[in-house]
């Protein structure tokens, strides 16, 4: 699988969840609402520089915080088509997973990417940013197939 996309960057370390998608709006359960709310706590005017083709860079232990799927959910929806990172928090990235948002970790790559970069992502282990590769550890298949499918809930689906 290849993910493709121009970089958006959040330099920040520690960025948590509340300021990615604030408490007010957890009682949103329509997705595509839930895109007027992303960044809310954080810097709203990211949510314009969003599109189909964007890939996320964030820096340290982003996703930290309460345990939102909301955040993954309103970045599918807003066009965020994969994240990279120097780390992500631990059920923040399990989350992006299994809600089909795949999130890389790579610290070099993230470190390299500029707002605008071209970063393209080879799950077989190849992530490039502006012409620049970067090795990195292949996705295990079952998690390649769990990204194609879209996440957890379509992969169960289609193992019945």
């Amino acid at each position: 699988m290849i993910v493709a996309g121009r970089a958006i960057v959040i330099r920040e370390d520690n960025v948590d969840t509340d300021v990615l998608y604030p408490g007010a709006y957890l009682n949103v359960t329509d997705v595509e609402e839930m895109t007027r709310y992303l960044f809310e706590g954080l810097d709203p005017a990211l949510r314009e520089e969003l599109g189909g083709d964007t890939i996320l860079v964030v820096g340290r232990n982003f996703g930290a915080g309460s345990s939102r799927e909301h955040v993954p959910q309103a970045m599918r929806a807003s066009g965020i088509r994969a994240l990279l990172g120097e780390s992500f928090a631990r059920i923040f990235y399990r989350n992006c997973i299994n809600l089909g948002l795949p999130a890389f970790l790579h610290a070099e790559a993230a470190a390299a990417a500029r707002p605008g970069s071209t970063v393209e992502i080879d799950t077989a282990g190849t992530i490039t940013v502006d012409d620049t590769d970067f090795p990195s550890p292949p996705l295990p298949p079952f998690m390649q197939d769990l990204l194609e499918r879209g996440g957890l809930e379509p992969w169960v689906r289609a193992q019945a």
